[in-house]
Parts: structure tokens; sequence; C-alpha cells
């Protein structure tokens, strides 16, 4: 099982390496520096109002979809019907609520026509998430990598000719922004039903029964909840400044440029949590040892997150002076220590992001979910009570370290709860050894900035990622031995 986990994982990183960082680093980021005014920062608001509605939206039905073919493949052909056709209306509630809402909050005219487009993106996007939850369940995690990077990649074509094609570039708006995400993830969901429509024997029939609908939503409402303050916890933030600081334009500007670039680290984290939940959903059914899979998944990610963590508050001015030295606002008095600042304290919290992708999707998958509901409950009112009191007062820098607590708390409290509803092994060596690690590359990084401060910061990353890699054999959290047995095709134990 690991060796299937590991071969699989390698893949998917691989696949969305060679994409998604580019997205990020090329379009997302150029269209913010291009567009004029504010338009950005107002779609970073108009996202955030989206991403929390998306609880109508999704449901739960994804996460409750994936535990239930991964425990019952058979009846994915049996389900489908009834799954797409709640998915379906829920999309049509999800457009009605958040639209009024938007509306109730003060946006018209051109914010909320763009605020339709946005939700279209949502919808569209949920809708992917729904057939790609089909293709993991069953254990397809190849295809469903493959198709997991197929919405973006169409984008960087289209918004990339857009972006370099001289009569277009000076003219761009955010709308041909919105609108191209619109069409490829449309193209993605069909392309994604025609996958699952081979692989899975499922055909594109709906199924409108009362008792059956209300059942699956009745069902998967404990997810519901969850997404929703989860959403509350990770998304509140941008739309408080947004909408009660003086220049909230601006400051949701600067917290997008910031928060893009832990978005992307936690597509690493995503991926592990996309694999695992159907993967601990089927163990935990087999009564197998799910701790194997769970020690491997933090002996990679927790070293690595910590490294890129480290690198980027270390490194902060550096990053955000490289990317956005061109913005009109990055260059205003004062903004660019804002920009730093506000990366520096978002950077830091992917460590506990990376645990809360393997902790609670360990819950999840375990049927955990009044735990779950608990924790996040908790999550929500330290959140929000500490953006009301930090926004007013720091702004984004307020909100980014709203999120660095929130986040760090959440994923001990994850840690904690899982380890005694599953009965996870207590290994105290193994804990201290991840924290030897941590002190000592954070001694690292000073050290190499001390030393190498006459060279290129640039040299000094590379050094510092170099030297923290070989610490993750020195600490064994990848072995030698390991590779060349999955590279020779042996089983791991």
């Amino acid at each position: 099982m690991r060796r299937f986990f590991v071969k699989n994982i390698l893949f998917v990183i691989a696949v969305n390496v060679l994409v998604k960082p580019i997205w990020v680093l090329f379009i997302d980021r150029n269209v913010q520096n291009t567009v004029e005014g504010g338009a950005y920062g107002t779609y970073q608001a108009l996202l955030s109002v989206s991403i929390i509605f998306q609880t109508i939206l999704d449901f739960g039905l994804s996460s409750y979809n994936s535990r239930m073919i991964a425990r019952n493949p058979d009846k994915l052909p049996e389900l489908f019907p009834s799954m797409l056709s709640a998915r379906l209306i829920l999309i049509l509630v999800y457009m009605m609520l958040a639209c009024t809402w938007g509306y109730a909050i003060g946006y018209r005219g051109w914010e909320l026509n763009l605020l339709v487009g946005v939700l279209l993106i949502q919808s569209l996007n949920a809708l992917v998430s729904f057939i790609r939850s089909n293709i993991a369940a069953l254990h397809k995690f190849k295809t469903d990598g493959i198709l997991s990077i197929t919405d973006r990649l169409l984008m960087i074509l289209i918004c990339g000719f857009l972006l370099t094609y001289p009569p277009t570039a000076h003219h761009f708006k955010i709308e041909w922004f919105v609108i191209t995400q619109v069409v490829c993830y449309f193209i993605s969901a069909c392309i994604g039903y025609l996958i699952l429509r081979r692989i899975g024997k499922v055909k594109l029939k709906f199924s409108f029964h009362g008792p059956t609908l209300f059942k699956i939503v009745w069902q998967s409402f404990p997810y519901a909840l969850l997404i929703f303050q989860m959403s509350v916890y990770n998304r509140a933030d941008v739309m408080i400044m947004e909408r009660i600081c003086t220049d909230g334009k601006d400051q949701a500007g600067i917290w997008a440029a910031a928060f893009r670039w832990l978005d992307m680290a936690n597509i690493l984290g995503l991926m592990f949590a996309t694999m695992l939940l159907p993967l601990f959903g089927r163990m935990l059914s087999q009564k197998n040892d799910v701790q194997p899979i769970v020690k491997l998944c933090v002996n990679l990610l927790l070293p690595f997150s910590c490294m890129v963590a480290i690198a980027g508050v270390f490194f902060s001015g550096d990053i955000m002076q490289l990317l956005y030295h061109k913005s009109a606002l990055y260059n205003q008095p004062g903004m660019a220590r804002n920009y730093e600042l506000v990366f520096a304290c978002l950077i830091a919290s992917f460590p506990a992001w990376c645990l809360m992708y393997v902790y609670s999707t360990l819950l999840t998958a375990n049927g955990s979910l009044k735990t779950l509901n608990i924790i996040a409950f908790i999550g929500v009112i330290v959140n929000l009570s500490l953006n009301f009191y930090l926004i007013p007062r720091h702004k984004a820098i307020g909100g980014a370290i709203t999120s660095f607590i929130t986040q760090t708390g959440l994923a001990l409290t994850f840690i904690v709860f899982a380890s005694r509803t599953i009965k996870l092994p207590i290994n105290i060596r193994w804990a201290l050894a991840h924290v030897g690690y941590l002190a000592l590359i954070l001694i690292l990084a000073y050290g190499v900035i001390s030393v190498l401060h006459q060279t290129s910061w640039i040299f000094q990353l590379g050094v510092f990622g170099v030297i923290c890699l070989a610490l993750m054999f020195v600490f064994r959290f990848i072995s030698i031995q390991g590779i060349r047995q999955l590279a020779g095709g042996k089983g791991l134990p």
C-alpha cells in the first residue's frame, strides 16, 4: 500500500509542479499587475464571498461521495445520477443566495456582474471536483492527477495569449480573466465526465426523487457544516478587510499578492489530502493499520514545509520585491514593507496547513464529523475575534497574524484528536526528530545569511535549500534504501 501511494503521489506532484506554478507565476500574478486600479482586489474580495458560500454549493457531497464510493465502488453507477442531480440543485441555490448576499453588503453594477462570473467559476469547479472525487474513489489517482491540471493548462494557454498579444495585452480586463476561467472549467467538466463514463460505467441521467435527494443531503450535512466553518476561518479575513478598511481594495490586493504563494504551496498538501481521503477510507473500512501511511506523509510534508516556511520568512522582502516591483501598489510609500510582513506571516503557517491536510483527512475518512465540527467551530470563534480586533488596527498584517495563529492552533488540535480517535501509537522520538530538524534549519537560515551576506540572495536561498534537503536524509525522514526499493519495484513494508 505504501509503494502504491508513493508512486501515485509522486506522479500527481510531478504533473502539478509542471503546470500550476506557471499559472501562479506567469498568469495570475501578471493579471494582478496588469489590470487597472483596485480591480484585482475587488475580484479577490468577491472570490472570498463565493468561497464562504461554497458550503451551499458543495454541501459536503464531494467528501461524502468519495468516502462512500471508496468503501463500495460498485455503487457508483447507482449513486451517480442522484448525486449529480443534488449537485445541480445546490448550484442554483448557491447562485441565488450568494448574489443576494453580495447585493445586501453593497455590491452594485459592475461588481455584482463580476460576482456572477466568480460564482459560475466556483460552480463549475465544484462540478469538476465532484467528478474527480468519483475517479479518485476508484483509486484512479493518475487519471485524477491529469484531470486536476486540465483547467489550469487551458487557462495558461488562453490567458497567456491575451497577456502577451499586443492588441489585447494593453487592454486586459479582469472580466476577461473571469470569462476564461468559466470556459476552461466547463471544458474540464466535460472531459471529466467522458473519462468517468468510460472507467465507472456511469450515464448522464438525472434522478430528482425527493426522498433519495433528501437522504443524500441529510447524510452529507455534517460535511457541509465542516466546509462552511473551514471557509469562514480560511477566507473571512480578506472580506472583512475589504469592507471595513478605508483602503480596503488595496489591502485585499496586498493580501492576495501574499496569499497567492501560500495557496500555491498548499497545492502539495491538497494533493495528499485528495488521495488520502479515499485511501484512508478503504483502509479503515478493512481494519488496516494507517500509521505507516500517516508517518510517511508527515515525513514527506513536514520537513519540506518547514524549509519553505523558514525560507519565506527570512527572504520575504527579496521575494516580494522580485515579484511585485512593477506593481503600482507595491511602489507606494510603505507598501513594500506591508507586502513583506503579510507574506512572512502567511507562509509561516504552511507547516500547519500540511499537518491539517493529513490529520483532518484521517478524521474525515473515519467519519469523526462531530469532532471535526467542534474543532472547526472553535477555530471560527478564534479567527473572527482576532480578525475584528487586529484588522482595524493593522489591516492586512493583522489578518495574516490571525491566520497564522488560527492554522497553527487547529493543526495541533487535529493531531491530538486524530491520535486519540484512531489510536495512533505515540512516538516521542519521531516527534522530537521533527522539532530538532525545525530548530536546526532555523539556525541554519540565520547562519547562511550571515556568512554569505555579500552574495546574491538567490544563491543564499539555494545553499539553504540544498542543506535542508540533505538534512532530511540525515534525520531519516527520507531514506536511500526506501528510494531504491521503490525504483526497483520491490514492495515497501
